[in-house]
Formats: structure tokens, sequence, C-alpha cells
């Protein structure tokens, strides 16, 4: 990676201290946070712009590890108080989990300012924060190729006037099935599709979890599977994961048309896969390139059917 070049990607979105148990075991205060997650998958393909804040009380470690990523911090707040705090137990099929505790602290008054050098990044990735935020992201960009946002079920309901108008202005969205239903009124997912691209966006993506991914467009549908794992240890964080990682293959490839997309979905879905197989980012940080190559060549062969 360039070094004193500006991100090629920038992402904005919350970085949190998790406290997470699953069916085996339990890890306290680690590193998580939508960002946090898509900006690590996205470092192994391009330079990418980290836009967060954090508090005093942030661990130093966390700093040096994106740092040793190659992530752009320039965009990193630092407010006095504390970091946001989640803390959350997952079933015993890791299906479903259930939030303990939500500590908003200096996450509650973000508001994100992208330093000079992001406003002309060529692809943007929204992360899961208020429509009213994201809006105000895209004030601050000059003219980005591809725009991704993420959103979920609270936006849906408290602020769907400003999320409409966000989605009218970005290239791609991001949401689950259950997402997609609510913001729509359509129990169909083609039929819950159609009326999302006729707010405004090119494509949109409905996430399923394990079951893997769905590209709608008016050129019609593609679906990727998960990479299947025998095992894994965490799924938190593995949209985002996922997400980053497509962003980072698009963005790489210069290209923001469906061919691109597709492949990049099957690189975030590599990627991801890794992830969940530790907690927090400790999987990704022991990850290389090549690990990534050879996991896209082995699912590209598990897809073809000639």
């Amino acid at each position: 990676m360039k070094k004193n070049c500006p991100p090629d990607l920038v992402i904005v979105g919350s970085i949190g201290i998790d406290t997470i148990e699953t069916p085996r075991e339990k890890r306290v205060e680690i590193l998580g946070g939508s960002v946090s997650y898509a900006c690590a998958a996205a470092s192994f393909f391009v330079k990418t712009g980290m836009v967060g804040v954090v508090g005093t009380d942030f661990p130093p470690e966390h700093r040096a590890l994106w740092e040793e990523m190659g992530i752009d911090l320039a965009g990193l707040q630092t407010e006095e108080g504390k970091t946001f705090r989640w803390s959350g137990v997952y079933e015993e099929n890791m299906d479903h989990r259930r939030t303990l505790l939500t500590d908003l602290n200096v996450f509650e008054n973000f508001s994100p300012e992208l330093p000079e050098a992001y406003r002309d990044a060529p692809y943007l990735f929204l992360g899961n924060i208020a429509p009213e935020l994201q809006l105000h992201v895209l004030e601050q960009v000059h003219s980005p190729e591809f725009v991704l946002i993420d959103t979920m079920d609270l936006w849906i309901n408290i602020a769907r006037e400003k999320l409409v108008e966000v989605v009218g202005r970005c290239d791609m969205l991001t949401l689950n099935e259950h997402e997609a239903r609510l913001f729509t009124g359509e129990h169909a997912l083609m039929e819950a599709a159609e009326a999302l691209l006729a707010m405004g966006p090119r494509f949109v993506l409905i996430k399923k979890g394990e079951s893997g991914s769905m590209l709608f467009s008016k050129e019609g549908l593609f679906m990727l599977h998960a990479f299947p794992l025998a095992d894994f240890k965490d799924p938190t964080g593995a949209g985002d994961t996922f997400a980053g990682g497509l962003m980072g293959a698009l963005a790489e490839s210069g290209r923001s048309g469906e061919k691109a997309i597709r492949r990049a979905m099957v690189y975030g879905s590599v990627t991801a896969a890794f992830g969940v197989e530790e907690f927090s980012l400790d999987r990704l940080a022991a990850l290389d390139r090549a690990q990534i190559e050879a996991r896209a060549e082995r699912f590209k062969s598990m897809c073809r059917i000639d």
C-alpha cells in the first residue's frame, strides 16, 4: 500500500469495545464496531481511510493494530469520555444473539468530519449509523464513483424519511431480509428489492447470514452462498467484514459495474469467513492476501457449474 497517498476507500461507522459470550467462550472488552471490521477487511485490497470516534479510554494497542494493517487514521476522532460499549450473548446455534448492554458514550454525539484528503476518495462505505449522519458525510464528499450504505431496522422505524433520501443518493444499499421486508412492506424478497431499487440505487444487496447474499439490479439477480465453514468462534461483525472486503476488492478493480461487484462479493464472502474463525480482529490480523486468494479460488471452484 502507498502510505503517503489519499485513501481509495473511505469507511464511516462505529467503533466499540465489546463483551461477547458464545455457547463455548466469553471475551471481555475486545475491539469491535462496524468501521473496525470493515476497514480491516478492506485493508487487504486498497488504502482505506477510517472515520469514527473513540474516547480517551481507548486502548492504544487497538490503534496500533489498525496502523499495522495500513489503515489511514486521519479521520479518527478522539473525544473526552468513554468509548462506545456493547455486550451480547449468542444462542446455541449462534443464529441469534441477545443484547445485554449498549452504552453509546462518545458515539452519542458523533459527527463524522472528513479530512480534506478523504473527500475525493472514489469509493465510500457508510456503515450503519443514523441516516442524518450519512447525509452529513455525503455533503462533504465531492464526486465519489461508488457509494454503499448499510442500515438497520431502528432507522427504518424512526428515521424513514431521511433514510429514503440517503438511499436515493447511493449506488448500492445493503440490508438483511427482515429489514428489506420492514422497509418496503413486501414479504417476497424479489418484490422488496424492486421497491428498494425504485428509490434510486443501482444495486440492492440483501444479506442472508450463512445463506449468503442476493444482489439485485435492473439487470437481474445474482445469488452467492456464504463460504462454508466447519466451525467458527464469533459471528460478530461478519456483515461488516463482508461489506468491507467487497468494497476493498471493488475499489482495487477501479470499476463499479455488476460484473465487478459479483467478483467483489466473492472476496467479501471469503474475508468474512476468515474473520469469524476468531473473536474481534484476531484472525484478520494474522491473515495475508495470499490466504485470501487461495480461499477465493476454492470458493470459485465450488460455485462453478461447467
